[in-house]
């Protein structure tokens, strides 16, 4: 009687069909996962901006720039390996003017569907002054100007609101 140990050259064939559909499957869900990892800077940069303004408006009634309010981007220079943020240019303050771009970000890499671009993510900032006598507030609008980065950052149009 032989004793046969091993696989048959079907068994090793069907782990080799298995292991190939697991990786077309599981490669770009990582690659989706990294490009996710990537983008969630944007929301608390995003995030810590608007609360800073609010803290700024609410106690000088004006929409100050990132020096006056105290924000600063995160990385060096405004910029990160992945992402570059830029501010609008707000001479001083202003307390009746929407500010449009106050605050924006672009990708410096492409992050899956999300090609680089001016201002993918903005923060746009609106004074609501009321009566002398009503408490004044500012309002914020945040938006994705592309379908590919949306799907990255989901939230980030409820931001300031």
């Amino acid at each position: 009687m032989m004793n046969k140990k091993g696989f048959t050259l079907i068994e090793l064939m069907v782990v080799v069909v298995i292991i190939g559909i697991l990786a077309a499957v599981a490669v770009p869900k990582l690659f989706g996962m990294i490009a996710k990892s990537k983008a969630s800077e944007v929301g608390p940069a995003a995030g810590t901006y608007v609360k800073m303004q609010q803290a700024y408006f609410s106690e000088s009634n004006f929409v100050g720039d990132w020096t006056l309010i105290g924000y600063k981007a995160p990385g060096t220079a405004n910029a990160t390996t992945n992402f570059t943020y830029t501010e609008a240019t707000i001479s001083g303050g202003t307390t009746d003017v929407a500010v449009n771009n106050a605050w924006s970000a672009n990708n410096n890499v492409k992050l899956n569907d999300c090609t680089p671009a001016a201002n993918n993510w903005t923060v746009n900032v609106t004074p609501n002054n009321a009566s002398a006598s009503a408490a004044a507030d500012v309002a914020f609008e945040s938006k994705v100007s592309a379908a590919g980065c949306k799907a990255l950052t989901p939230t980030f149009e409820t931001i300031g609101k």
